[in-house]
């Protein structure tokens, strides 16, 4: 007797597959005795291809529970046959089975009778020489695994017949042992529903085998069944949910609370996997699934379902389960996942030895070391817009976020984020947080050359461009300028652009790169604020360019978003939202450069400090003019390199060169903060680095364009511009830089010590300044470091009490007046007063007339002369050192750092990378490419 078959057709949204599903269906050499047709709620026109195909029985199912759900509707309505050879064929809309798949199926089960459930190859749809799907598994710990995926059929498999599982679409299946077992998990709409099944089919002692004479044409998936298309997040999410759903499921009673508790923390840390495999999209599922699993109500009915009918232990099917040997080698020759086209490409790139980076490093790095050489030695750098950092790490981290600011009278409100930078910085050289500044110094020029570059090798492939541009970029005016003034921001701004470039170019394509830009890009912006518009403009520019990986993009500037979050709020709260683009650090007044200045890259008027040099056999022949002559050769090879092969590559880097002058000349007009007489305006050097950035990118694309004849136009650039800049490398051993070596504390050593422990004590500190007057501060404790300023404080737009009331107090201290001076230092809390030396022609006669006025006040006595100057002492009650420092509401503070720290860190993690990316040319396909959790997803 013949075994009768009956074949069950269910079909959602699937008009575009049916038709070749049913031809095929009618051409088999072993038809199925009857054709039960499902339709599961399509919307397309599925419901009247089936009808047409006059099926034995048409079943309307409006159930969204998946293939197995319109299974088990289909036999309630339908008469089942007598005796026990009655077989069911299931088949979904996108199943076109071979001519002879039946029959071949038939065949093997009739000479195995202990075989309940078979299954075909599935072929791929549009290529039925290639094996989609054949055979499934899963690992010790439950994930599931396909046997034989994506593989070209050369018959490699077709003495495999026993497996674990098979999958659902073409399965086979005894319909008694159907009924014993309940059918599909209603659990498992879709994903793992057939391995479910399978599983519980040899538990209660029968075979599963796979058939591979039997071939089913398939268009994808279980989770593809009635969808065109499937979000990597959510196919992600229900492999995940039915791996969880299957483990509560099988899991013994005595561990099922363990495995219940354990949800949400193996999800958390999947989450970090997820991440550090730069896969953030999954985030979502992986919480999604672990939630969803913990309150299923569908757990306990399968365990019952399962208990009732298993008859064999876990131990039967083990020699069928995929062991972690056979998983990790499955994981080495897994195919690697690509963006895009699925093409992986290896660019060739310049030797960094052979090529002449390395040799740019070592010159950069002597030139450097002399050049900053008076820093040799020192505790820390002082000077022009520098100060000392904090005394230790702990001090650094507490000025990160919100606090009180002791600068320009004392405020409680949000720090700067280039403290947190600082902070960084300084801990470097915890023992010693300022001797960071001293080694960033001594190695600046090597740093900007090495970023240089790497940067370079983007756009070239050749040693000479690349080279070059490290020359340039360590030795750009701008650069050289921000580290002879002490604009410590503009300087690391500097050092990091190139970098920031090069992981922004990779962020289109790779996680990892974007979140290493998105680093860059808030430590950038933290450094120098005024460049942040330019910044955002280009990444703008850059998603337009890549809509496609618009998330990738705009991920990039979400953590300095963060960082800066309570001082934007702030700022815009007091009405003063560009003060945001204040430069952070004390406020110092440099001369103006002109428009033509900065055109040259000069961005404080003294055009790389050939302003002061002449030349007199030739009268006509001034500094400035022979450095806008040396800068000639590259401004020229720049421009040229529009008009050279390859200008599609330079016409950005112009376009950000222009847009680096533009932000240059705009700092130059904006003034947010005052410093004694002289208003400050925004320093340019920051937006000059960014045009040099692009003049070096615009020249090493003109380069690359010149093939053979690179070598004497790329000599004579590096040449000119190192002669233009050779005032500036002078400058620091000739002692014309503003900068020096600092012992690292900010008042004089007497004070200092008494200070220490005494946030409360107060330092009034003088300072004569050009026409007559002075200036007055107050310091608290040992000082306000740089760590410790405050652009919020200082962009006020006026004096606040407590300066109005330090004025008043260093008016009288500095003439004689009727004022109760101890009185007034005693409300002031000043313990001390400092007359530094004047800083400026004009200056001397105030400092004279204001040290005779203290020496002839009876409240003061004096300590006598030290580097910084004159110090005097006030012996009253001020000098108890009691802290009237405001106690900060630490609730708010906390808030913030936490969210800081878990978006910093998942930025870290994502930009951790986990693999080379530098590798062999490979081609994977796109169907290749699948965000399901695989054997290496066993948590």
């Amino acid at each position: 007797m013949h075994p009768r078959v009956t074949a069950i057709l269910v079909a959602r949204n699937g008009a575009d597959y049916l038709d070749r599903t049913l031809a095929a269906l009618t051409s088999q050499s072993h038809r199925p005795d009857s054709l039960i047709a499902v339709d599961a709620g399509s919307k397309d026109g599925s419901a009247a291809t089936l009808t047409a195909a006059q099926p034995t029985l048409f079943v309307s199912s409006t159930s969204r529970g998946g293939f197995g759900a319109s299974v088990a509707h289909a036999l309630r309505l339908s008469q089942p046959a007598e005796g026990n050879d009655d077989w069911l064929w299931l088949l979904a809309h996108d199943s076109a089975p071979h001519p002879h798949a039946l029959s071949s199926l038939l065949a093997a089960v009739e000479i195995a009778p202990s075989v309940a459930v078979a299954g075909p190859k599935l072929m791929r749809w549009d290529d039925t020489d290639t094996i989609a799907r054949y055979g499934e598994s899963m690992t010790n710990l439950g994930s599931s695994v396909i046997l034989v995926e994506n593989e070209l059929d050369q018959a490699q498999y077709d003495r495999q017949s026993d497996v674990l599982a098979v999958s659902a679409a073409g399965m086979l299946v005894r319909r008694s042992v159907w009924t014993a077992l309940g059918g599909f998990d209603p659990g498992l709409p879709s994903v793992d529903a057939a391995l479910d099944f399978s599983i519980r089919a040899r538990l209660a002692g029968h075979r599963v085998i796979g058939v591979p004479h039997a071939r089913i044409a398939s268009a994808g998936g279980p989770e593809l069944f009635g969808r065109t298309s499937v979000a990597a997040s959510t196919t992600a999410r229900v492999s995940r949910r039915a791996q969880l759903h299957r483990r509560m499921v099988y899991a013994p009673a005595a561990a099922l609370v363990v495995h219940w508790l354990s949800l949400l923390p193996i999800a958390v840390l999947r989450c970090v996997l997820q991440l550090i495999r730069k896969q953030p999209g999954l985030v979502g599922a992986e919480l999604s699934a672990a939630f969803a699993t913990a309150f299923s109500g569908r757990i306990a009915p399968a365990r019952r379902n399962l208990r009732r009918t298993r008859k064999l232990g876990w131990g039967a099917i083990a020699p069928l389960r995929l062991s972690s040997a056979q998983a990790r080698e499955r994981r080495v020759s897994r195919p690697v996942a690509t963006d895009g086209d699925g093409t992986v490409q290896e660019r060739t790139r310049a030797s960094f030895f052979a090529g002449g980076g390395a040799a740019m490093v070592v010159l950069t790095a002597v030139i450097g070391v002399v050049a900053y050489g008076p820093l040799l030695g020192a505790i820390g750098v002082q000077g022009g817009a520098l100060l000392p950092l904090s005394a230790t790490v702990g001090e650094l981290w507490a000025g990160v976020g919100y606090g009180w600011h002791q600068v320009a009278g004392g405020v409680v409100g949000p720090s700067d984020p280039f403290a947190a930078v600082l902070a960084v910085l300084g801990s470097l050289t915890f023992w010693s947080p300022s001797f960071s500044v001293v080694l960033l110094y001594l190695a600046a020029l090597p740093l900007a050359a090495l970023g240089a570059w790497w940067c370079a090798t983007r756009l070239s492939s050749k040693a000479w461009p690349p080279a070059i541009a490290a020359l340039l970029w360590a030795f750009a005016p701008p650069f050289l300028a921000s580290l002879n003034t002490g604009h410590l921001g503009a300087v690391i701004a500097h050092l990091l652009l190139p970098w920031l470039v090069f992981a922004a170019l990779a962020a289109a394509r790779s996680w990892s790169a974007s979140a290493a830009a998105a680093i860059l890009f808030a430590v950038v912006a933290a450094s120098a604020p005024s460049i942040v518009p330019a910044l955002v403009a280009l990444i703008v520019i850059w998603i337009i360019a890549r809509p496609t990986a618009v998330l990738r993009l705009v991920g990039i500037v979400i953590p300095a978003a963060v960082l800066f979050a309570p001082l934007v709020i702030a700022q815009v709260r007091r009405g003063t939202p560009l003060a945001i683009l204040t430069d952070p650090g004390p406020p110092t007044a440099s001369a103006t450069a002109a428009p033509l200045q900065l055109v040259l890259g000069s961005p404080d008027g003294t055009v790389a400090g050939w302003s002061s040099v002449v030349f007199e056999q030739f009268a006509s022949l001034s500094g400035p003019v022979v450095f806008a002559l040396l800068l000639v050769p590259l401004l020229v090879l720049a421009i040229a390199a529009a008009f050279l092969p390859g200008s599609s590559r330079s016409i950005p880097s112009l376009f950000v060169a222009v847009l680096g002058l533009a932000t240059a000349v705009a700092a130059t007009h904006l003034a947010f903060t005052t410093t004694g007489t002289s208003v400050v305006t925004l320093w340019p050097g920051a937006g000059l680095s960014l045009m040099w950035l692009g003049l070096t990118g615009a020249a090493v694309v003109g380069l690359d364009a010149m093939r053979r004849a690179v070598a004497a136009p790329a000599l004579v650039v590096a040449l000119a511009s190192t002669l233009a800049v050779a005032p500036l490398l002078i400058q620091p051993l000739a002692g014309g830089a503003k900068i020096a070596a600092s012992s690292g504390v900010l008042l004089p050593a007497y004070v200092n010590a008494e200070a220490t422990g005494k946030p409360g004590l107060g330092t009034l500190v003088l300072v004569p300044l050009p026409g007559g007057a002075l200036g007055a501060t107050v310091q608290r404790g040992t000082g306000a470091s740089l760590d410790d300023q405050s652009t919020y404080a200082a962009t006020t737009g006026g004096l606040s009490s407590a300066q109005l009331s330090t004025a008043k107090l260093a008016a009288n201290l500095a003439s004689r007046s009727g004022l109760p001076i101890p009185s007034a230092l005693q409300d002031a809390r000043i313990g001390f007063v400092l007359l530094a030396q004047a800083k400026s022609a004009g200056g001397d006669d105030v400092h004279q007339r204001a040290a005779d006025a203290l020496n002839g006040d009876g409240a003061l006595t004096s300590v006598g002369s030290t580097p910084m100057g004159l110090v005097w002492r006030y012996a009253g009650p001020a000098g108890s050192g009691v802290s009237t420092v405001p106690t900060v509401d630490q609730s708010e503070r906390t808030w913030y750092l936490a969210a800081l720290g878990v978006v910093f860190l998942i930025t870290l993690l994502l930009a951790v990378p986990t693999r080379s990316t530098r590798r062999r040319a490979t081609v994977v396909s796109a169907d290749d490419e699948r965000a399901t959790l695989g054997e290496d997803d066993d948590v």
